[in-house]
């Protein structure tokens, strides 16, 4: 596997619209609440120019297969860290799945944190995603807070 990390830009936007919305189908059997059409999660243009966002995108011969950022946040009051680096469009293709491809992206992610002296990650998983949850918990993450939800 011939992979290759690198800063997104401005001209891969196309693609990683299209790469969200493989996210938002992924995660619409965990939320009935997503909208049926025309569901967004990322201000992507913000991410791309942003000097607290670092959106990186993983590349085999050209064809972007993976996805992630970190942004830089200011965390609650009441921690003990001022700032946190938040996880998110975490994306690999289907059929790079498995291969560590989302540990690599993710090891870049907190290497470009730890540089701003960043050392606490969050990221957002639905609960009912176990597979996700099984491979952030490899990766060394711990559920900390549960977000609970009424629809009426």
């Amino acid at each position: 596997m011939n992979l290759k990390f690198r800063k997104a830009v401005i001209q891969d936007l196309d693609v990683l619209k299209k790469l969200e919305q493989q996210v938002v189908e992924a995660e619409r059997p965990f939320n009935s609440s997503i909208k049926p059409e025309n569901a967004y999660y990322y201000d992507l243009e913000r991410l791309l120019t942003d000097e607290q966002s670092y959106l990186l995108v993983g590349e085999i011969e050209d064809q972007i297969i993976a996805t992630g950022y970190v942004q830089i946040r200011v965390s609650k009051r009441s921690l003990t860290h001022d700032t946190h680096g938040y996880l998110g469009f975490m994306y690999v293709a289907p059929e790079h799945r498995g291969k560590g491809v989302n540990k690599l992206l993710i090891d870049k992610l907190i290497e470009w944190s730890k540089q701003r002296l960043v050392n606490d990650f969050y990221l957002d998983v639905y609960d009912d995603n176990k597979a996700a949850m099984r491979a952030y918990e490899k990766l060394g993450f711990s559920k900390t807070l549960v977000e609970m939800k009424l629809n009426l």
